[in-house]
């Protein structure tokens, strides 16, 4: 308490100190002394009021529990009094057990004189429940099964009040009351058997159905009564709970069930579109139904039944168990295909559970999927193994009849453009075409896949398709008047190259949407050039082993005398370009262009081989004025069919005979070196050659070309273009490998 009011006088003294800071507020010592008294009244009148109002409570409680200590005697002396008459009347309790008694079975006789007139008209309602059950009057039939049950359990429920144990009486209650237990399930085969039809029913009789409905609904409700009546009694009738309403939802979905099973009308053995045909009546039937359900249905059924949504869901559960049975049957390829594309897209498409008339009803998107994913895998990889193994077979059957064609003694057929071609390509890109078309219609990443399956089985067959090409040469050669048409069938599949990159291209184009190239497009991009480059080449050994005798001519004295064999080359080389112009771009190019090279090369060759020596300076003149003329004649020829530029090539045919032409031979280096810088890669051998065909260069001046050749020779490691590097030199030693060579 001291602590307290030291404290309350040091916040005091604070107060009063911050208060007279100044000169100027000791004038209004006064005033604060006023406001502080005002202040201290008011607290101490609360302070009284605060402590009156808990006297005031606290008198109060005490009031009150004096009170109920009164009560409580009270009732202490009320429970003695309850107790002592309670002993007094135990006797009388157990006088009144023949009353009670008799008031029981007063009430059994008062049961049984209620129901006196249906219990001997028992048999008589029997028959006509039967009869309007058997007329299809299935209210008034089930108003009086209601009648005879209420009877027969109005006196089973007295005879269990008065003797639960009495089980003889509750029998002979049974017994005569039999025939109503049979009633009751021959109107629920009725209820069931309209259940069963109700598709068919709600078009023709909807009030049949609504009949129905109602007499499930009563049942219910007299199930529900019934049940409540157990949970206070321990009673309930025979056949109770019935449970109709249970019963009715497994007979609606078992009727759903039958319909899509029942779709099957056909068997694979007796029609190869089985499966399309059951998936497509499957489709019709769902559809049509739940637009009967929507339209019809749903007004029979009371609206807590929710009838729309639990037929869709019986609907989805019934097709969904459908399809799981045809997945795990032993499908086809393209019934696999057909099953998924249908469940994939079909099923929520507008076609069916998405129809405009049914969309607004439930959302499609909650349904769950038909097939488990793994299941839809499993489909998938089972397409994949199936077309992989199919399309092998396929393609090689497609090589097969393409290899009869190659035999015939017709030419192939040619394109718009004139290019000869085979129907290999047509037939391969068809076969993948379908197969993609079909993958794109179950999902963007099995295409793909497909896609990739595709490109990777082309490249394995363009692999034998190279090696069948390399057989069909070699059996040609083995008898060159057989396959008559060889020439037109190689440019058949060299023109098949170009067109499998386009079909390729075009697939790529139109089923992925990935533009970057994978393994297989570069493997195919490199056999389709390895296919064609050959091709051209084995063309190109047909045409030079019909000018072997005539290359074998050149640079010869009956060459030098006035051979045709030029003329010849030349005319045989036009001759099969005719045929040659039949080949696709860019690979007609690049044959001429080859062509022009080889015949070069050999020309070159015939020169290397030293066929002829030069006797004279007339000598030489006339055969290098005869090498410049047929290079000309090649110029003209090659530009004629290639179109392009041939100076380089055929201008070393001029070079050389520019070499034989000269009279001077102390201008022969000068001559040689020219050749040099025009076509760097030539080599000693060939500068010794030509000396020794030219006929009058001394052993001493050839070294001396040779010696200073190689000692001013200049790197041409950046030249791309070479002729000489093909070019053999026979009959000569070989030029030792440490020996330098002019390029």
């Amino acid at each position: 308490m001291e602590e307290t009011s030291r404290e309350a006088v040091a916040t005091a003294v604070q107060r009063v100190a911050g208060m007279l800071q100044r000169s100027d507020q000791l004038d209004k010592v006064e005033q604060y002394r006023r406001r502080e008294a005002r202040k201290k009244a008011s607290v101490e009148a609360r302070l009284k009021a605060a402590i009156q109002s808990q006297l005031d409570g606290v008198r109060t409680g005490l009031t009150q529990l004096h009170s109920a200590l009164l009560d409580v005697k009270d009732i202490q002396s009320s429970l003695a009094d309850v107790s002592k008459d309670w002993r007094q009347s135990i006797n009388t309790i157990e006088n009144l057990k023949d009353v009670k008694d008799a008031v029981v079975q007063h009430s059994q006789l008062a049961a049984a004189v209620e129901n006196l007139k249906n219990i001997f008209s028992v048999p008589e309602i029997v028959g006509e429940t039967q009869q309007l059950i058997e007329q299809a009057e299935l209210l008034q039939a089930h108003r009086k099964l209601m009648e005879l049950e209420c009877s027969r359990d109005d006196l089973m429920y007295e005879q269990y009040r008065m003797d639960s144990r009495n089980t003889s009486d509750m029998h002979l209650i049974s017994i005569y009351f039999e025939d109503v237990q049979g009633l009751s399930d021959e109107l629920a085969k009725q209820l069931w058997m309209v259940l069963q039809r109700s598709m068919v029913t709600v078009r023709r009789d909807p009030t049949m159905l609504v009949s129905v409905v109602r007499i499930i609904e009563r049942e219910e409700k007299i199930d529900r009564r019934m049940v409540d009546r157990k949970k206070q009694t321990g009673f309930i009738p025979p056949g109770r709970p019935k449970k109709w309403k249970d019963k009715m939802f497994e007979v609606l979905e078992g009727t759903v069930s039958t319909r899509i099973e029942g779709t099957q009308a056909v068997t694979r053995e007796a029609d190869k579109m089985w499966l399309v045909r059951l998936l497509e009546i499957t489709r019709k039937y769902v559809l049509d139904d739940l637009i009967v359900v929507k339209n019809l249905m749903v007004q029979c059924f009371p609206p807590h039944y929710n009838t729309f949504n639990r037929f869709f869901r019986l609907y989805h559960n019934a097709v969904s168990m459908r399809v799981k049975e045809l997945a795990s049957e032993d499908l086809e390829a393209n019934e696999i295909v057909s099953l998924l594309t249908w469940v994939l897209n079909t099923y929520k498409s507008v076609e069916m559970m998405g129809h405009p008339e049914l969309c607004s009803e439930c959302d499609i998107h909650q349904l769950e999927p038909l097939l488990p994913r793994e299941v839809v895998d499993d489909l998938l990889s089972k397409y994949v193994k199936t077309f992989t193994s199919n399309i092998t077979g396929w393609l090689r059957k497609a090589l097969e009849t393409d290899k009869k064609d190659w035999q015939k003694d017709t030419e192939p057929e040619a394109d718009q453009d004139g290019y000869y071609q085979t129907t290999l390509p047509a037939i391969v890109f068809q076969m993948f075409e379908q197969n993609l078309q079909v993958a794109a219609q179950i999902d963007g990443d099995f295409k793909e896949k497909v896609l990739k399956l595709c490109l990777k089985q082309m490249n394995t067959f363009l692999l034998r398709y190279r090696e069948e090409a390399v057989s069909y040469k070699e059996e040609h050669l083995r008898d060159r008047q057989l396959p008559q048409c060889y020439v037109q069938y190689m440019i058949a599949i060299i023109n098949n190259c170009q067109t499998f990159k386009e079909s390729i291209n075009s697939l790529k184009r139109k089923y992925s949407q990935s533009s970057e190239p994978t393994d297989s497009d570069a493997a195919i991009e490199r056999t389709l050039n390895e296919v064609a480059k050959e091709g051209c080449q084995f063309l190109l050994d047909e045409v030079f082993l019909d000018l072997e005798s005539h290359l074998n001519e050149l640079l010869t004295r009956k060459w030098l005398t006035g051979s045709h064999a030029v003329d010849t080359i030349c005319v045989t080389v036009e001759d099969y370009f005719n045929d040659f112009n039949k080949i696709k771009k860019p690979f007609n190019q690049e044959m001429t262009s080859e062509a022009l090279r080889r015949v070069v090369v050999e020309y070159i060759k015939a020169v290397m081989q030293k066929r002829i020596t030069f006797k004279n300076p007339d000598e030489r003149k006339e055969g290098a004025e005869r090498m410049m003329k047929e290079a000309d004649q090649f110029k003209f020829l090659f530009r004629k069919l290639a179109g392009e530029d041939t100076d380089w090539l055929c201008g070393a045919i001029t070079a050389i005979a520019e070499v034989f032409k000269l009279t001077d031979p102390t201008l022969l280096f000068l001559e040689v070196s020219t050749l040099v810088s025009k076509y760097p890669d030539i080599r000693e051998e060939h500068i010794q050659a030509l000396l020794a065909v030219r006929g009058d260069a001394s052993r001493e001046m050839r070294q001396m070309i040779i010696g200073t050749l190689s000692e001013n020779k200049v790197s041409h490691s950046g030249v791309t273009q070479s002729i000489f590097k093909d070019v053999a030199v026979t009959n000569q030693t070989k030029v030792p490998e440490n020996q330098l060579m002019l390029s």
